[in-house]
């Protein structure tokens, strides 16, 4: 009778231990997804940047990317996998003694047809997905938008091995209408991105959100560290991002040295079914 008395508790931890594990994989699934661009998971990140040296003034700029992710279903086979960037700016001194700017910038509206099952390779898992961008100008300040309408094709691709996710998600936008005083919009978006995450949900990530203008033949390459760790508050899931960015390459009056970033991403995974 002691034994099997004793036995009970021993189960009880068993399975709050067992629960746990469960729980703690759940978590690094989830982080992992994050790491997706185009997940079959709805996510709204907020991301802050902090950018400084604009022009001969070493002007800043605080920026806040809402950026929610939503993914429909369209058959059995196909995901169209919605991402919206939708940003706050506040600067100063950015082109040269220009004053301070607060407001809304151009909205980024990107759509991706993508594949619901990965591809098995021999490196890993292959998600992929291609469709257009649209950029909106929503801006409400000249020094804080194009004042074009632009459109053009976006694709990513990656792969997903183990605790490793690596892979580069790219776009083009032409202006197509909008103010004719306005310059013409031409550039390439290039980002490649490196990330790892723990089995205690921690991701350590390494990327660039390199832009080429085409028509002032210069590029933008701001390099990004950062280090990520999901939690769950009450119910909701958040992870939290911090981290720093460099300069490798500025446009005329660009942003130069070092900068900052942080990132708080609200997760809606769905319940299982």
């Amino acid at each position: 009778m002691p034994i099997r008395a004793a036995t009970v508790p021993l189960a009880t931890a068993y399975a709050l231990i067992a629960s746990g594990a469960v729980a703690q994989d759940t978590d690094a699934d989830l982080a992992k997804q994050l790491s997706n661009p185009i997940a079959s998971l709805i996510s709204v990140p907020f991301q802050f940047n902090y950018n400084d040296g604009f022009g001969s003034e070493d002007g800043e700029q605080v920026l806040l990317n809402i950026q929610p992710v939503v993914p429909i279903k369209l058959n059995e086979n196909w995901n169209l996998i919605s991402r919206t960037i939708l940003p706050v700016v506040w600067q100063d001194d950015i082109a040269d003694a220009s004053g301070s700017q607060f407001g809304l910038g151009d909205t980024l509206q990107s759509g991706f047809f993508s594949p619901q099952a990965p591809a098995e390779t021999g490196i890993g898992n292959m998600t992929w997905g291609v469709g257009p961008v649209l950029a909106i100008p929503t801006g409400t300040d000249d020094l804080v938008g194009s004042g074009k309408l632009s459109l053009g094709p976006t694709g990513v691709a990656l792969i997903q091995e183990g605790a490793w996710t690596y892979g580069a998600l790219a776009n083009h936008l032409w202006s197509v209408a909008g103010d004719s005083d306005r310059q013409e919009v031409n550039a390439t978006f290039l980002q490649p991105f490196l990330a790892y995450t723990t089995p205690a949900a921690w991701t350590y990530s390494l990327n660039t959100e390199s832009t080429y203008d085409w028509r002032a033949e210069e590029w933008s390459v701001p390099i990004n560290a950062t280090v990520a760790k999901l939690v769950t508050i009450g119910s909701q899931r958040v992870q939290f991002q911090v981290g720093a960015r460099y300069w490798a390459a500025s446009s005329t009056d660009g942003a130069e040295g070092f900068g900052a970033r942080a990132t708080i991403t609200l997760l809606f995974p769905e319940p299982p079914q």
